[in-house]
């Protein structure tokens, strides 16, 4: 019975990096600052590039709640996150929020258009890319009021099959 409070998101991402920097923080500071600290960041993803023994991951960086998850808050700019070996771009496809834990291994600067953007550089030891969340709506469901087994005749003795002449009633 326990087995069903277990979760299935890895330890190192629901729990917080003591003295995690932010990542204007990293981008703010020389690359030798904060190279080899822990981190645990997250967001949406931008791009997915694979190269010969690593996937490149870029993240447009959100807050995360208590679980890891990003909130959807825009916090610092983005990041490159590098995992090893090959994941898959259809499946790690822009707009899928992923949050990694790892180490920083320093910044890269590339261009977003013409601008040279500094990008800090993750090194993931463990990764999570969180499934899309289903909206409930409203409109699918039955009113408030309406409840099948309210009452002193909610019983069938002919469910699911229904007696002969269904559904008029038996005179």
């Amino acid at each position: 019975m326990l087995s069903a409070c277990a979760s299935t998101i890895p330890k190192p991402i629901r729990q917080p990096v003591g003295g995690d920097p932010g990542v204007a923080a990293v981008r703010s500071e020389p690359e030798t600052a904060y190279r080899g600290q822990a981190v645990r960041w997250g967001g949406s993803i931008i791009e997915t590039e694979n190269h010969a023994q690593q996937t490149r991951i870029t993240v447009l960086a959100q807050t995360l709640d208590s679980d890891g998850r990003p909130d959807g808050e825009q916090s610092g700019g983005r990041f490159i996150a590098l995992v090893n070996g090959f994941l898959d771009p259809a499946v790690y496809q822009a707009g899928r929020l992923i949050t990694v834990a790892g180490h920083i291994a320093g910044t890269e600067t590339h261009l977003i258009g013409k601008y040279p953007y500094r990008y800090p550089v993750v090194q993931v030891d463990t990764y999570y890319l969180w499934p899309p969340l289903r909206h409930y709506d409203w409109r699918d469901a039955p009113p408030y009021w309406y409840d099948p087994y309210w009452g002193p005749y909610w019983y069938d003795p002919w469910y699911p099959y229904h007696g002969p002449g269904w559904p008029y009633p038996y005179w």
